[in-house]
């Protein structure tokens, strides 16, 4: 089964290519400490999730997609080079006019004028599938393209595809800014994934700052730097594993995880209703998912993840904890782990983002100082182009998604933190 990648805006191209050179280059490894048999099935298994062949030479499952050619042009030539894969140039799509970091635009512009020819290049590149699994979409959430564009296409995803998977991978932008009105990009374009999405992967730029400063030791550290670690967790997680336990098969669906959360069933005790000799916990799950490779995996103690203190009162370890495992090593590491974490690690970001935009929608009034007092003073973000439809828009969806968010916030950390 395959997967389709839709690659957005300038953020989501760099990671994009960043995967699949990961991807590719780890999958063509000799040296993968397993048998020749066993790792010749793994090449074959990844080649029909993320490439397929023309004329011997294999092509990325991929659609590109920016309202500017730089980058796009940039990663085509770059994938080209290599030698090894590239894109096809017929999967892409590009304008000479950005986005101006505006989410308004990205959504209620540039996605109603390329809809129909967008969704023709995702279509084609689906029909070159012969089982398809679902998209996963690469975007940021801070700028105009990548947020607004990629929340456009995802809902429109969802209304043509219902029944394949749509997983986002986001970044959550660095919590001392990128653009000044990355924390209204970033709930507007939350506000539509939490209906059009049917999982989110989240990347935080300051996390993956720290693992590049102290656990890499690097100095000057670029975005080139940032993209390739988040290329190697993304690689660690859908690269293939064994289908069950001691199978020698790796599991045709590589999105293959519940992604359902299920309510508590009549009977058990409610949310936050539990014992009280239970010790409180920093970060309650609703799931958990460890992905072992290499040496050893069979033997790994995996007790601690079973813990039930570390999850819901709703939920044991034996619904929300799950592994999966293959001797087949990743990018050469004799030994590597992964964990993707389906817990209340995002609430207190999700709450600082939300507070921040309120705060400074809260203070709009000073978006009409100048033309009050004839001084200069705090602007309001505006279209390029001076788009009449960006406030109106730009006021109903934070209005309406501030109050919804902040209220939810609220709930689920007095929910989570009785646990």
């Amino acid at each position: 089964m395959s997967i389709v990648t839709v690659q957005l805006g300038q953020c989501g191209n760099q990671i994009g290519f960043e995967v699949f050179n990961a991807l590719f280059t780890d999958s063509q490894s000799s040296q993968g400490l397993c048998s020749k048999r066993e790792n010749e099935a793994y090449q074959a298994s990844c080649k029909e999730r993320f490439f397929r062949e023309e004329k011997g030479v294999p092509i990325a499952r991929a659609v590109l997609v920016d309202m500017e050619p730089k980058v796009i042009n940039h990663v085509l030539s770059k994938a080209a080079q290599s030698g090894q894969w590239k894109y096809s140039q017929h999967a892409c799509f590009c304008q000479k006019q950005g986005s101006g970091n505006n989410w308004a635009y990205g959504y209620s512009v540039h996605g109603p004028k390329h809809e129909d020819s967008i969704m023709n290049l995702i279509q084609k590149e689906v029909e070159k599938c012969d089982s398809l699994n679902g998209f996963f979409i690469i975007m940021s959430i801070a700028g105009g393209t990548g947020s607004g564009l990629g929340a456009f296409l995802t809902q429109h995803l969802h209304d043509h595809y219902s029944n394949a998977l749509k997983m986002n991978q986001i970044i959550w932008p660095y919590g001392t800014g990128e653009v000044i009105v990355q924390n209204y990009n970033s709930i507007l374009t939350l506000s539509h994934l939490y209906r059009s999405s049917d999982a989110l992967l989240i990347h935080e730029n300051d996390t993956i700052h720290k693992i590049c400063a102290k656990l890499m030791n690097i100095k000057q550290i670029s975005f080139g730097d940032i993209n390739q670690v988040l290329a190697h967790q993304l690689g660690s997680v859908f690269q293939p594993t064994y289908s069950v336990e001691g199978s020698f098969h790796y599991r045709r669906n590589p999105l293959g995880i519940d992604w359902q959360v299920r309510p508590p069933l009549p009977g058990l005790p409610p949310l936050g209703k539990m014992s009280q000799n239970r010790e409180q916990h920093f970060n309650t799950s609703l799931a958990n998912l460890v992905i072992l490779r290499g040496k050893d995996v069979q033997n790994a103690n995996l007790e601690g993840f079973k813990d039930p203190a570390l999850y819901t009162s709703w939920l044991g370890p034996d619904e929300a904890f799950t592994v999966w495992k293959t001797q087949r090593a990743f990018s050469r590491y004799e030994k590597s782990a992964a964990l993707v974490s389906n817990s209340q690690f995002f609430v207190k970001p999700l709450d600082t983002i939300v507070g921040k935009a309120w705060n400074m929608f809260a203070s709009k009034e000073a978006w009409n100082y100048a033309r009050v007092h004839g001084t200069p003073g705090p602007a309001p973000p505006q279209t390029p182009g001076g788009d009449s439809r960006v406030r109106p828009l730009l006021t109903t969806g934070l209005a309406a998604w501030g109050t919804v968010v902040r209220g939810r916030v609220s709930e689920v950390c007095a929910e989570l933190s009785k646990q």
